[in-house]
């Protein structure tokens, strides 16, 4: 566009250059305004809104006059542009916002993200950013809220995603625009995490974010476009429900694809692969998305990834779990396409014991709990016969170790008791999971499980093993008994009886 032009040449510098690629706008702004930030309040606030709605209107005025004749509104537009420029001002008192809202600018600044100059409407993204950043929002809680829900009673969901859809990544300033744009959505997010739900129900964000993952090259608003996505799916159903109805899970399961054979080349792309197995894992807590995951042919890439041994070994591990918890039919896919083999390989790979070992015992775990009975479960206990039983003496060496972690875990929340510090069960549960106690209990119940077989090798392994550790079978039960008696009910009270039921069983059978 032609006015665009015009309004981009005075925003260079003489030597056609652009600023500098970090944003000094609102350094600028506070230079040419100094007199102001020293008595920025609310008499200079109303003087900033009624001088931005003056230029505001006349701009609007020469469009509406000179429709057909760009150079003759232009010079309105370059003031428009400085005007906004000088609001940027307003971030350094944010205690203001609720005044400034109450003046009801935010209608007029946020109907210019629809303006047809895109510079114009890449203003007021920067401002944005500017108003809601997070060291700027910090210790000014209720101003914050007062702006965000003033915002999103204004459209500023639908209004940032429409002005995001015309943006480009091959011009610098839109480059730097879809950053922002990201970023406002996701100070927002932090000061009312509704928004989140909201953006993805308002909007057609969550379709774009697929469509920047899927793009082969890497840049920054690529990465943060995983970040955003993210943060989009985490705690939230709807959202991992509604990117799934989206083919979100195979969308996904192409950008880690990508990866399968090669390493990131950069931190910053190491970081993006990172979030993408994020949203990967998000996905996979409906089970609508796990049997989308399944038929994506989902396990057989994670398993492909684990091979390979590349920097997203973890990360498949990690997705093959969540893929199979409480859900058979992808424990039953992991042992039709030889997928027993990979994981205890890799559970028994001594050079990547201290990195993994918090993880292989869930890989490894989920099969037995998901396949109970037929061919498959026979194939999956005929592992741990192989080699004189050195996979049951691998779990009983991780068993005492995350023991020892537990105890010592245990013995120092109780000094912590004897020096006053208060702290209730459910704290202290949640400290000893966090130590080891999650990874133990999985431990513990593999072995239940495998004891539950009646197979006399298996059993009479556990037995030595545990008597060479000056052990009995209770202090297994303990642990699971402990397991049983912490179960929620977060997947519904019919899966939390089933669930019950089947380490009950486990508990008696010992």
């Amino acid at each position: 566009m032609e006015v665009s032009n015009a309004l981009k040449r005075r925003r260079y510098d003489g030597d056609n250059q652009m600023e500098a690629e970090v944003d000094l706008s609102l350094l600028e702004a506070l230079e040419k305004s100094q007199s102001a930030v020293d008595l920025l309040d609310l008499r200079t606030l109303k003087k900033l809104v009624l001088s931005f709605e003056r230029r505001l209107k006349e701009n609007i005025e020469a469009r509406l006059k000179y429709p057909d004749q760009p150079e003759r509104f232009a010079d309105s537009e370059v003031e428009l542009h400085e005007e906004l420029e000088k609001l940027k001002i307003l971030a350094g008192a944010p205690e203001l916002y609720p005044e400034l809202v109450n003046l009801n600018a935010i209608p007029s600044i946020l109907n210019l993200l629809s303006h047809d100059n895109t510079d114009i409407a890449i203003d007021v993204v920067h401002l944005l950013e500017d108003l809601t950043d997070e060291d700027v929002l910090e210790d000014n809680d209720e101003p914050a809220r007062i702006l965000v829900d003033a915002l999103i009673e204004n459209n500023v969901l639908e209004l940032l995603v429409q002005n995001l859809q015309r943006l480009s990544d091959k011009d610098p300033d839109e480059m730097s625009a879809i950053y922002n744009t990201l970023a406002s959505i996701e100070n927002m997010i932090k000061v009312k995490p509704a928004v989140a739900e909201l953006v993805c129900e308002r909007t057609k964000l969550l379709r774009w974010l697929l469509g920047k993952i899927k793009l082969r090259e890497f840049d920054s608003n690529k990465q943060y476009a995983s970040e955003i996505l993210a943060i989009l799916l985490q705690n939230c159903p709807a959202n991992q429900k509604r990117l799934g109805q989206m083919n979100g899970v195979d969308v996904v399961l192409q950008a880690v694809a990508m990866y399968k054979s090669k390493d990131p080349k950069t931190s910053d792309e190491e970081e993006m692969l990172e979030n993408l197995f994020d949203c990967l894992c998000c996905l996979l807590m409906p089970l609508e998305n796990k049997e989308r995951f399944v038929k994506a042919e989902g396990v057989e890439l994670m398993i492909i990834i684990m091979k390979q041994k590349k920097s997203a070994y973890a990360s498949a591990i990690r997705a093959l779990d969540f893929s199979m918890t409480k859900y058979p039919p992808a424990c039953e896919r992991f042992v039709d396409v030889l997928g027993l083999k990979t994981a205890f390989a890799a559970f028994m790979d001594s050079c990547k014991q201290e990195e993994q070992e918090g993880k292989l015992p869930r890989g490894v775990g989920r099969a037995p709990c998901g396949i109970l009975r037929g061919s498959r479960r026979e194939r999956l206990l005929s592992k741990f016969v192989e080699n004189e039983c050195e996979k049951i003496d691998r779990l009983m060496e991780l068993y005492i170790r995350y023991s020892d972690r537990v105890k010592a875990e245990t013995q120092r929340l109780e000094q912590l008791e004897l020096d006053d510090l208060e702290m209730d069960e459910e704290e202290k549960y949640n400290r000893r999971l966090e130590s080891g106690l999650y990874t133990l209990q999985l431990i513990a119940v593999i072995l239940g499980h495998l004891w539950c077989s009646e197979h006399p090798q298996m059993k009479a392994r556990i037995e030595l093993l545990l008597k060479q550790q000056k052990l009995t079978k209770n202090d297994i039960k303990d642990i699971l008994q402990e397991y049983h008696d912490n179960i929620g009910d977060l997947d519904g009270a019919e899966e939390k009886e089933r669930a019950l039921t089947r380490i009950q069983k486990i508990i008696a059978s010992f």
